[in-house]
């Protein structure tokens, strides 16, 4: 088993195109051939936790958080960050990182955030942008329906609840071949009119490869003419943060506590009280505080997230209680869904959760 193989498997989960554009996320130390020996899941990649991958004979880490997040222009050992890698590479160990990715995945970060506070009907807070496309081609008459339909078993013509989405338009295209050309239909050097079916179609990135390839190998042309073109359209299944219920609501203290609780937190840093009970709770794995005007607008009576600055408090206005649980502990259960997620799939070897902790901050 290669590592290739394992975070094939992860990408399905989390995309590597899901990510934000500011991030690092994928395989940043190792090969892709290497073959594993056990896997290592942690939230961050510390001296630590290379050594005790070393000590487990894991030689892949995934991690949460990447390692390497900035650009590295030297390897000398001088900070935590050079120190790991250098480690990394000394003892052929490959890390390997999500982030942001499984931040943006429908079964992600904030899905288990909702699992763990056992929160119902939950719903994507922050849709994402820039991943639906659309392909246009034109296609002789006779030969649509083959087209249409190669390309909806190949991902495209998806939308939500619904499959099998295209738009057609009839009309004539035009062609001439030149002297080299080799036309299905027509004689080269002559104008040639054909019917032809103009057939639009959408799909999410992702299948993008995949996708045009399908086109290239049943359009019926020497030469495919195609466009795509980036939508504006949100994605419901992906994006940043979640929204859901309570089975039952609480009171706002009695929240708190009970966040304090299953979040396993020394702290919950929070607004002022509003007088209502909780209900519909927003969540949101990090660093969350641009995303509060999103929670107010999706009418959540609580946004559990971290990071708030305290003039950022201010921005509950009397709406919404603001719960900042700190950055680790609303991201800490993100290694068992990992865990959870590759044992499901590889047997023949160990997929160990990492022991260690790595949270730098501590209460007292």
């Amino acid at each position: 088993m290669t590592i290739k193989t394992i975070t094939n498997y992860i990408e399905e989960l989390a995309p590597l195109h899901y990510a934000e554009s500011f991030d690092n996320v994928g395989l940043l130390v190792g090969h892709n051939t290497l073959k594993v020996t056990g896997v290592l899941v942690t939230l961050d990649t510390l001296e630590e936790t290379v050594d005790e991958a070393i000590a487990k004979d894991c030689n892949l880490i995934v991690s949460f958080h990447p390692i390497i997040f900035g650009g590295l222009k030297k390897l000398n050992g001088h900070s935590y960050v050079e120190r790991v890698v250098l480690k990394a590479i000394k003892n052929d160990i490959a890390i390997y990182a999500t982030h942001t990715a499984l931040d943006n995945s429908k079964n992600g970060v904030s899905a288990k955030m909702c699992e763990v506070l056992g929160l119902i009907n939950n719903k994507i807070l922050i849709p994402k942008k820039g991943i639906i496309k659309k392909l246009t081609t034109y296609v002789p008459v006779k030969d649509a329906d083959k087209v249409r339909n190669s390309l909806f078993t190949a991902g495209a013509g998806n939308i939500g609840n619904y499959d099998n989405c295209s738009f057609n338009v009839a009309g004539d295209g035009t062609f001439r071949g030149n002297e080299h050309a080799n036309p299905v239909l027509g004689e080269k050097g002559k104008v040639h009119t054909e019917k032809e079916t103009k057939i639009s179609e959408t799909y999410e990135s992702k299948n993008e490869n995949y996708i045009l390839k399908t086109l290239q190998e049943n359009h019926p042309y020497e030469e495919v003419a195609y466009d795509v073109i980036t939508t504006e359209n949100l994605h419901q299944d992906i994006g940043l943060g979640m929204i859901g219920d309570l089975p039952l609501e609480m009171d706002e203290k009695d929240f708190l506590l009970y966040l304090k609780r299953t979040m396993k937190t020394d702290c919950v840093r929070h607004s002022a009280f509003i007088n209502k009970k909780i209900k519909k709770v927003a969540v949101l794995g990090g660093s969350g505080s641009f995303a509060i005007s999103n929670a107010i607008k999706a009418n959540a009576d609580a946004y559990v997230s971290a990071d708030f600055k305290y003039h950022e408090f201010f921005k509950a206005e009397n709406s919404i209680l603001l719960a900042d649980i700190g950055h680790y502990e609303s991201e800490q259960f993100t290694k068992n869904l990992l865990v959870d997620y590759l044992t499901k799939k590889f047997s023949n070897f160990a997929v160990i959760l990492s022991e260690k902790s790595t949270n730098p901050i501590y209460y007292i």
